[in-house]
Parts: structure tokens; C-alpha cells; sequence
């Protein structure tokens, strides 16, 4: 199966610049409508318990005035649920969360932690939000999500994308026959995290994934040429792969 790969894009480091002068600039809403009409097809933000980057201002505008779909990453925990119920994005993306962490470190331990995920799994499908569960490419993790009815699946790309190139090949494999397992039991793939211009390709090229989550680089990128272009050349390179 090839089909479209959709590219969504992650605002959440332009709130970080934001909110490290404690100015209203600049505006990751603004970001955000720049990446949709570069060719983004949805928008990612994170909301996190400490509300280090995206506030919860930020995500009812963009609930508002978003053109493409939002995706809104968060905690299994009960205030998280609620905001997602009261702004229903088109999809929520469970994330495993550690306050002191800098960046999502790994995937969710979806096997470990069935009966708490169940609950907000049940109710975010009950709202008509997609639900994502955000999981290392790994069997188990895959037949958690199957035993949770989550229809999607974002895999973690960190390890993939920390490799030398060299020894990418392996990590590679793993992804595509994740991927693999999760459509043949009816579960979408995503993937995503650290996926810069360098080494997009060879994941985007997996044939089963029709999403891939990036940010980080993208506003990095911004800083030296813009956003708009930098969503541009990711959207190329995507569209090149397959």
C-alpha cells in the first residue's frame, strides 16, 4: 500500500521562544496558519502539565482558527481529557509525560499501563476524536493499541533518528514491519520525532505510514530561511519519497 503521506506540523518550539521573553510574540498561531498554507495538513501541539510551551489559550485558538485539522498531543490524565473534550480536536495523540523531561524521551508503555489508557482511549472515541497512542515500533506495544481498539499509532522515530546513518538500516526495518503489523490489524501508522531534511526519506518511504509528526527542526530551520519554505522542502522531500 502507498497512498498520500500527510505532514503534520508541530508548533510547539515557537511557544517556547515566546515564552521565553514573556512576550505575545511569537505567535504559534500565526506559525501555524503559515504552515498550513506552505502544505501542512494538520497541526500538532502539545499541551503539557506545566504548560512549558503551548497555554491553553493557545489551544482554543487553535481550535478555532485552524483550517487543517489539529492534533493535540497529551497526558493520559484526567485535566488533559477534559480539555480535549471541551475543545474536541480532530485527533489526541497520548504521549507518556515526565516534568522534568526536555523532550518526549520514548514511546508509551501501552502494554504496562492497559487499564489506565482504556478510560481515555473509551472517552476520547466516545467524543469522536481519533485517538493516537504514541509507542516504540515493538509487537507488544502494537498489540496493545490492538487490545485498546486506539485506531492509530504514532511511532517514536527518536532512535532512528540519533543513529549514524550507518547503523539506521536495523531501526529502519523495525519501523517498516511496525508499520506493517499495525495496518494489518486495521491500525493506521503515524510516525515521528527527530525527523530532519537528512533523514525523512527513508521513513517517509515506508509504504504503510500515511502521517509523519515534525517540529523541533522545522522552526529550527525557520530561524535561517523561514517556515514557510522549510515546510515546503519537507512536504518535497515527503512527496519524493513516495
Amino acid at each position: 500500500m502507498t497512498g498520500a503521506l500527510r505532514l503534520g506540523v508541530n508548533i510547539d518550539h515557537v511557544a517556547t521562544v515566546r515564552n521565553a521573553r514573556g512576550a505575545g510574540y511569537p505567535d504559534p498561531v500565526r506559525a501555524a496558519l503559515l504552515a498550513a498554507e506552505a502544505g501542512a495538513d494538520g497541526i500538532t501541539a502539545h499541551l503539557r502539565e506545566d504548560r512549558r510551551h503551548i497555554t491553553d489559550e493557545d489551544i482554543a485558538r487553535l481550535s478555532a482558527e485552524l483550517p487543517v485539522p489539529l492534533n493535540l498531543e497529551m497526558a493520559a490524565t484526567e485535566e488533559m481529557l477534559a480539555i480535549a473534550l471541551k475543545h474536541r480536536p480532530h485527533a489526541a495523540c497520548i504521549v507518556p509525560e515526565r516534568r522534568e523531561e526536555r523532550t518526549t524521551e520514548g514511546g508509551l508503555d501501552a502494554a504496562g499501563q492497559h487499564n489506565h489508557l482504556a478510560y481515555f482511549v473509551d472517552r476520547l472515541g466516545a467524543a469522536n476524536i481519533r485517538v493516537s497512542l504514541f509507542i516504540e515500533p515493538e509487537p507488544a506495544q502494537i498489540e496493545a493499541a490492538i487490545r485498546l481498539g486506539a485506531p492509530v499509532v504514532e511511532f517514536h522515530t527518536g532512535r532512528y533518528a540519533h543513529l549514524a546513518e550507518e547503523e539506521q538500516a536495523a531501526e529502519l526495518k523495525r519501523l517498516a514491519d511496525a508499520a506493517a503489523l499495525a495496518t494489518k490489524n486495521g491500525i493506521e501508522p503515524h510516525a515521528g520525532h527527530g525527523l530532519t531534511f537528512e533523514n525523512v526519506v527513508p521513513v517517509a518511504a515506508i509504504p504503510q505510514v500515511r502521517e509523519l509528526n515534525i517540529g523541533h527542526f522545522l522552526v529550527g530551520e525557520a530561524i535561517f530561511t523561514g517556515l514557510e519554505p522549510s515546510v515546503r522542502r519537507m512536504r518535497d522531500l515527503m512527496d519524493s519519497a513516495r
